[in-house]
């Protein structure tokens, strides 16, 4: 376990714009959460990391970006509206409803403390349902997307019909997901509004161990250029009783959190489960067909899953740094530097000195042109500005001087190391 507290990542997660509470100004809703500018950019890096490595780097892979909202057969055909649910369980005297499965006693009720109040569990659907159109009825039905598979199942034909990959091949998405989670905990490790990354890779039966592997080892990278030590990754063969209705092989890669070991991303075996019922339901033909043969079959389904604010509250929680500087409690965040949402911060050494304004602009304008990801910081002194940085995660504080009016050079000061340099203006860059 980890020694960073949760309430040290929430905390600084406010403080510095990264994830505020959902609908905070009206006293919040349990199960969301809104990021701020920082955390957007963050979650973005950490996203396009994703899809580069994935989609952009990869010949075999094609990006959809399905409807969240889908004809109600999807989620009756794919067990969801039967079997997606958790048992739940209400205390009698405080009227208090748990999820029974992550109960720390199951005799005692952690809201009240009573003993013994808690009824038969029963099974909750975690579907978000609405009604689509003017009319309520059960022919209006549908649901929020409780996962972004289904939405790369019903367009495997179009893709096939579209590009007639080879196979092996895959399909990825990046999106919203919804579940009316029982108890949404632990900041936005487990939250009703969520977005997940998921690819869905199409193999012949007789080739899904390979494939798996293939993926497994793909995790470990990608959890590499997260910034993960390999020592806080932990894989956990999901045995069968555990195993979701459609897979054949489990692997949850577990992250060493604040909160405890608990699962980060998911790697299943679906064998030809969902295309199969597809074929059930809509009575239309899901076989691939080998170009130039007649060679025809179901694909089977290798399915690598990561929910986005899970890697976000990992990165964070790996992060998270405190050391003394000058006597004093300091604060940062070790990002990769590809993480990081500013690259740069400029600040002018004195603010009330226009020749030292007007250069640290000039600075400020040519690094933002060529990174984007720069902020301008003249607020406070220079030792309040280092600190405010170091609490995003900002790799370099760039400062302008009356040296730098002289020969053109500036002081770079690093995050980790606090060490201060001089280097050239045309050589600031990675």
């Amino acid at each position: 376990m980890s020694e960073v507290k949760l309430d040290d990542i929430v905390s600084l997660a406010k403080r510095r714009g990264f994830i505020y509470q959902g609908s905070d100004v009206y006293g919040g809703l349990s199960g969301t959460w809104d990021y701020g500018p920082l955390g957007v950019a963050l979650k973005r890096n950490i996203m396009q990391l994703w899809w580069k490595m994935f989609v952009e780097d990869r010949d075999d892979m094609y990006g959809v970006d399905a409807a969240i909202l889908m004809n109600q057969k999807v989620w009756q055909a794919s067990g969801h509206v039967d079997t997606f649910t958790d048992p739940l369980v209400e205390c009698s005297n405080c009227h208090g409803r748990f999820r029974a499965d992550k109960l720390a006693d199951s005799n005692k009720c952690p809201t009240c403390g009573k003993e013994g109040t808690f009824g038969e569990a029963k099974q909750f659907n975690m579907m978000f349902k609405t009604n689509v159109g003017p009319v309520d009825d059960e022919s209006s039905i549908s649901y929020l997307r409780p996962e972004t598979a289904q939405g790369i199942f019903t367009n495997y034909k179009n893709i096939v019909d579209s590009f007639y990959p080879d196979m092996p091949f895959g399909i990825a998405q990046q999106g919203k997901a919804f579940r009316n989670e029982i108890s949404p905990r632990d900041f936005v490790f487990r939250s009703r509004e969520f977005e997940q990354m998921e690819i869905e890779y199409f193999v012949r039966e007789d080739n899904w161990e390979e494939s798996f592997e293939h993926w497994r080892q793909q995790w470990h990278a990608y959890f590499a250029a997260l910034g993960l030590p390999a020592e806080s990754i932990h894989e956990l063969e999901v045995p069968a009783e555990d195993r979701a209705h459609y897979s054949k092989r489990t692997m949850d890669f577990e992250f060493d959190y604040p909160i405890g070991k608990e699962e980060l991303a998911g790697l299943a075996y679906r064998t030809n489960f969902d295309l199969s019922n597809i074929e059930r339901v809509a009575k239309k033909s899901m076989e691939y067909i080998v170009k130039g043969t007649n060679d025809r079959f179901v694909p089977h389904v290798i399915e690598p899953t990561i929910g986005v604010e899970r890697a976000i509250m990992a990165v964070l929680s790996n992060s998270y740094r405190e050391d003394e500087q000058n006597g004093e409690k300091r604060i940062y965040l070790a990002l990769p530097e590809h993480l990081a949402p500013v690259k740069y911060c400029v600040s002018p050494l004195l603010k009330n000195k226009p020749e030292l304004v007007e250069k640290a602009r000039e600075v400020y304008a040519a690094l933002k042109a060529k990174y984007g990801a720069v902020m301008w910081d003249d607020n406070g002194n220079i030792g309040k500005r280092y600190r405010r940085q170091d609490e995003i995660g900002t790799p370099h504080c760039v400062v302008i001087d009356f040296q730098t009016l002289e020969d053109g050079t500036v002081t770079v000061r690093d995050r980790d190391t606090t060490e201060q340099r001089r280097v050239g203006v045309e050589e600031l860059g990675p």
